[in-house]
């Protein structure tokens, strides 16, 4: 079915569904251009710091796009409300595909007709969650990483996703200092994300089989790529319990991965620590030290 991309995306909000640690980083992104992002969350507190964090950062990183200006978040919690007019939707919600599903209904329903419908997920393809949808022409996968810090994007359509959707997409979230590359066949992991996962993995199994620690092979990292931090400094940064999740539905569709990374990762998070989110995971400095 042919499906007519919205072409007023000046004047209209984004809705983004969940304020956890990537939700209000999508959020953050798109109040860079000076317009108004809504947050729904079912936690009011988890909305309320989202907002806070976007309105604490959104200056200095709209300052830092051609042409940014720095907008603001709202939260809203009636799902209807904050979808209502938005040009895009964001899902960025748990990596839980029976959760999605609803979701995508709810969204199909609720958010207008032009309104493009994205999925954050990291694991999952859009073309799973299609069960409650009928329109499934403007739904497809918009996959963030850890932005303002990592801007690339994944685009992998849900396989009926209309072409102008992914078109429109690759064209103006470079102006919201964002940027996409389209998967352009279905891929669990999408692009970068498949290449990561394997590193995480292996990191994971040197520890699980007591080769070395977390913060050593963190520290090697940072000395041969020269970057400021190592896989499990990122890893309690997206959170173990997420990290766990997608491991899980790697290793369903895998069999033949190894499962000391995921005994390992459930060690620390049936402890509770998930990482910065709650203080502690692979590190414990995070009351002292972002």
């Amino acid at each position: 079915m042919a499906f007519t991309p919205p072409l007023d995306i000046e004047s209209r909000p984004v809705a983004v569904m969940g304020a956890g640690t990537l939700g209000r980083r999508i959020a953050l992104m798109f109040a860079t251009r000076g317009g108004e992002v809504r947050i729904n969350d079912k936690s009011p507190q988890a909305g309320r710091d989202a907002c806070d964090y976007v309105a604490a950062t959104v200056g200095k990183v709209a300052a830092q796009i051609d042409g940014g200006s720095a907008g603001h978040a709202r939260y809203v919690d009636d799902l209807a409300e904050a979808v209502s007019g938005a040009w895009l939707v964001v899902e960025a919600v748990p990596e839980r595909l029976d959760l999605k599903k609803q979701v995508f209904g709810e969204l199909d329903r609720l958010a207008d007709a032009d309104a493009i419908l994205a999925s954050n997920s990291s694991s999952y393809a859009s073309s799973r969650f299609l069960d409650q949808v009928v329109h499934p022409e403007r739904v497809l996968n918009m996959h963030f990483y850890m932005p303002p810090a990592q801007n690339a994007i994944d685009i992998m359509s849900d396989g009926q996703t209309d072409r102008a959707v992914i078109d429109l997409l690759m064209r103006e979230l470079p102006r919201f200092g964002v940027f996409p590359f389209e998967a352009h066949r279905e891929s669990t992991g999408f692009i970068f994300n498949r290449v990561w996962a394997a590193i995480e993995r292996e990191a994971l199994s040197v520890v699980a089989e007591g080769v070395s620690t977390p913060q050593d092979v963190d520290r090697m990292w940072q000395i041969n790529m020269g970057t400021p931090s190592g896989p499990f400094r990122m890893m309690d940064k997206l959170g173990l319990d997420v990290v766990l999740d997608i491991e899980n539905h790697y290793a369903a569709e895998r069999p033949d991965l190894p499962v000391g990374p995921r005994e390992l990762l459930h060690t620390y998070v049936d402890a509770g620590h998930l990482g910065e989110k709650a203080k502690r995971g692979f590190y414990a400095d995070y009351g002292t030290q972002a």
